[in-house]
């Protein structure tokens, strides 16, 4: 039975509110603690945080049985992987030998010789996996208003915003694509797919010596890879890629024997896909490098593993080819993510109906002062929706050809002003870059999705714990300075 956090009061274990975290350092950690022990201690945080929590991941649960990892060591094992930008073998480490992360999860104990908590790879792994996207915005949500509240001025009401949008690659785990390396993934998985059948069903006959029939489809797809892009004879090229490609037909007429006569229905469902894999690259190296076709972006699959991955073209010089999804972030003057989405298979100029629905059901109450984009988000109605919002300045700059109107636009000197403080979105980017957010290593595209989430989250939390640190930095200094005075005023 899992519960909602409630720290026991025993020898040697100090209370999370009396936590006291070092901050003079550059490292990202300390920040991020000091925010989740002002989320554990302010209920206007930590209810609906731990209310959602509850609703997503107890309500379907039954009241008996093991009690399972509380919802508050969940969320800060999520927050600090991403903080950190860490595997979960470091988290299992972290969460058992780190002395302030077990502090701030309530479970460190200073003395009196009492047995500790620890948690366990495969523990945090499953359990962390259990917090999702919806969940991760509406938390987003109520850390962000908390955020801005801190920030604003006190007599600014309501809160007056001034956001920036733009789009970002976040890759996904994958070695770069050639139709020739992924017909060899799809053979090698779909041999070793038929030695787990073999172990359930001892029928099946012919495969002791899989690892030789790897080998040499190996062997054949070296060569032809070699041939195709650094080989100079036309005549060896076709013949190393044909070798390939009968080799390849021949072990898919092998695998799909098998599946036919299997009983299993779960792994004949995995072998399935994989014939169905190599049935298609096999179609397509014959068309693109016998035949000379060119093969339409539509049909081509970047990765068997993660089949959703998109080619992404940017037009920077460092990454020319980027393999992932473009994630769309906007920020507002504070620095904090008020809104992000994972966009599949669309461009940014597509996303500004969307994105001015959510910005308009989250800030009902709030003023928009202005709203800024790059290029990439222009057209004619995509200006007009905007300006239909209410916004006072829209900063969307024209691609192409200017009019005499645009002109005039685009020269205002508020919109000058907001066109150069764009670019301060591009620091949030390389930030969330920094919370893992530059390459995906979780597999499918809804885990894709909870570690953006979670990266985005992370980073607002950092962003809220830099804050709390400089308040608490500013009183220190007002009571020294305070102290200082009075000691002159007695000398």
């Amino acid at each position: 039975m899992r519960q909602r956090f409630e720290q026991q009061y025993l020898l040697g274990v100090l209370p999370i509110c009396e936590v006291k975290i070092k901050t003079k350092s550059r490292d990202e950690l300390p920040p991020v603690l000091v925010a989740l022990q002002q989320i554990y201690v302010t209920p206007e945080l930590n209810e609906p945080i731990f209310a959602l929590l509850e609703e997503k991941i107890i309500k379907t649960k039954k009241k008996t049985g093991r009690p399972g990892m509380n919802l508050w060591h969940i969320l800060v094992l999520a927050i600090v992987r991403h903080t950190l930008n860490t595997n979960w073998d470091r988290m299992e480490y972290l969460s058992n030998n780190d002395t302030s992360l077990r502090k701030i999860m309530g479970v460190h104990v200073e003395k009196f010789g009492i047995e500790e908590m620890e948690f366990a790879y495969q523990t945090i792994v499953d359990n962390v996996k259990l917090i999702d996207e919806e969940m991760l915005q509406t938390i987003n949500d109520i850390v962000v208003a908390y955020g801005q509240n801190l920030f604003k001025k006190k007599d600014e009401l309501p809160v007056a915003l001034e956001l920036k949008t733009d789009s970002f690659a976040v890759e996904t785990n994958v070695h770069f694509p050639t139709d020739l390396n992924l017909l060899y993934d799809s053979l090698r998985k779909g041999i070793e797919t038929i030695c787990l059948m073999c172990k359930e069903d001892i029928t099946i006959k012919g495969w002791r010596k899989y690892k030789s029939i790897i080998g040499d489809a190996k062997s054949l797809f070296r060569t032809a890879s070699h041939q195709v892009f650094r080989g100079r004879n036309e005549t060896e090229k076709i013949l190393s890629v044909k070798n390939y490609l009968q080799r390849a037909k021949a072990i898919n007429t092998r695998l799909e024997a098998v599946r036919s006569a299997s009983a299993s229905t779960i792994t004949t469902a995995v072998l399935q896909s994989y014939i169905a894999y190599i049935t298609k690259f096999i179609d397509q190296i014959d068309r693109r490098i016998l035949k000379g076709e060119v093969i339409p972006s539509e049909e081509k699959i970047f990765s068997i593993f993660e089949p959703h991955t998109e080619w992404l073209t940017k037009g920077k010089l460092n990454k020319k080819v980027e393999l992932g999804h473009l994630v769309m972030i906007t920020t507002d003057q504070y620095s904090f993510i008020v809104d992000y989405k994972v966009m599949e298979k669309q461009k940014d100029a597509q996303q500004i109906q969307g994105l001015s629905e959510r910005i308009k059901t989250k800030f009902a109450d709030a003023t928009i002062c202005s709203h800024s984009f790059d290029k990439g988000y222009w057209s004619k109605e995509n200006l007009e929706i905007l300006n239909a919002q209410g916004i006072e300045t829209v900063v969307l700059p024209k691609r192409g050809r200017h009019t005499k109107e645009d002109n005039e636009r685009e020269e205002e000197a508020n919109f000058k002003l907001l066109k150069r403080k764009h670019s301060a979105v591009e620091s949030n980017i390389n930030m969330l870059e920094h919370h893992g957010l530059n390459r995906c290593p979780d597999k499918g595209l809804q885990h894709y999705k909870n570690y953006v989430g979670l990266s985005v989250l992370a980073y607002n939390i950092h962003q809220l714990g830099n804050k709390i640190v400089a308040i608490k930095n500013k009183e220190e200094e007002r009571k020294i300075l305070k102290l200082r005075r009075l000691l002159k005023a007695a000398a």
